[in-house]
């Protein structure tokens, strides 16, 4: 029986517009899907960009007018891959117009924009999905299954961190993730630590932040000086619900450092440690081992641990950063159909941003603060 076709239409052919591709055609031919999946169309802020996109990655059409993609009657899914400054206004506007939405973290630049988003989608009841691909690794999923299980036993401690030195330089161009609307590095890193330690060990409760400005000048594209504002490095110790306690740190001024997504957490039988550096790889540490035998033990991944079957039949032979993105376009396309509620909705989105914001409160009161603060 033929499958029904689920059209998409990208907002942006940068890193991530790539990457959304990307996961779309492999979910379509790895996964059992209830759609045909089809990236119908591409829109870039010039026909000239989106015209190469549009043969770089073989869609068939492309425009130069984002708003022109969202009222295309044919498409029903709208991915927004655009600056977070962007993702309010579109995403509202691709509702409106009766798409399903899948933005790109984060959610919107402030909480209050996005709760706008999180309302229209709820009165519109369309589906949602936030770009956080790393939670999709099926190793992070074993993880959370051994914390469950008490394979760690009580847990004592989180230390999670989101490095990258792609703003190492001072000479590197202000741009608009400089820009407040932009979010600094809390908002563009921070939220992926944030929404992992979530993930993991359920929702913080309390926050005590420092945003640092390392690099406080920079200059734009035509060499006008701007002062900045937003962070280089943000620090917050935080307390989960359920009384663990923990550190987390986003930072891209991380000299060397290209995808340090990494994570600790301890309990009193065990620990876990994870890199994204290394994503096919989870130690494990039990304190019963033998003492001639303690240290920790390289979990790989293998079909054993679900989708990744999927991609490969031989354990160790890697998954990859676009295989995320592919068992996220999944997720969403099965909540599309009424499969499963949706993955990570704009609902979650904006919890994130409520935490990304609580922190910025925290570091300029200096003080501990919960969500009644």
């Amino acid at each position: 029986m033929k499958k029904k076709e689920l059209n998409f239409g990208i907002i942006g052919s940068g890193f991530m517009g790539r990457t959304h591709a990307f996961g779309i055609s492999i979910a379509n031919r790895v996964f059992e899907l209830p759609y045909k999946l089809r990236l119908k169309k591409i829109a870039d802020v010039s026909n000239a960009l989106a015209s190469r996109a549009a043969e770089e990655l073989s869609v068939p059409l492309y425009t130069s007018d984002w708003k022109e993609l969202v009222q295309d009657s044919s498409i029903d899914v709208i991915n927004i891959t655009s600056p977070n400054a962007f993702h309010t206004e579109m995403a509202l506007a691709a509702i409106k117009a009766g798409k399903h939405v899948y933005c790109e973290k984060p959610l919107s630049t402030s909480v209050t924009d996005a709760k706008k988003m999180c309302d229209a989608a709820k009165a519109a009841k369309i589906k949602t999905q936030v770009g956080f691909n790393y939670i999709c690794n099926p190793l992070l999923i074993k993880a959370r299954q051994m914390i469950k299980n008490g394979d760690l036993g009580k847990i004592r401690g989180f230390r999670g961190i989101h490095a990258e030195d792609y703003m190492i330089s001072p000479d590197s161009l202000f741009t608009w993730r400089h820009d407040p609307a932009g979010g600094g590095a809390l908002a563009d890193l921070g939220s992926h630590i944030i929404t992992t330690a979530e993930f993991l060990l359920g929702p913080i409760s309390e926050v005590l932040g420092n945003c640092i400005t390392s690099i406080n000048r920079r200059k734009d594209s035509s060499g006008i000086i701007h002062n900045v504002v937003t962070d280089d490095v943000t620090r917050a110790f935080i307390k989960f619900e359920n009384g663990v306690s923990g550190s987390i740190e986003a930072n891209w001024i991380a000299t060397g450092r290209k995808m340090q997504h990494d994570f600790e957490i301890f309990g009193s039988n065990g620990s876990l440690f994870f890199s994204q550096e290394r994503l096919n790889e989870l130690f494990f540490y039990k304190n019963d081992d033998p003492e001639e035998e303690k240290g920790f033990k390289k979990i790989v991944a293998s079909p054993e641990h679900e989708p990744y079957g999927r991609f490969c039949i031989a354990p160790g032979h890697q998954l990859g950063f676009a295989d995320l993105k592919a068992i996220e376009v999944k997720g969403f396309v099965d909540s599309i159909a009424g499969l499963r509620s949706e993955p990570f909705n704009f609902d979650q989105g904006l919890r994130v941003q409520s935490i990304v914001e609580l922190i910025r409160r925290s570091s300029i009161q200096s003080k501990w603060l919960g969500f009644t603060d």
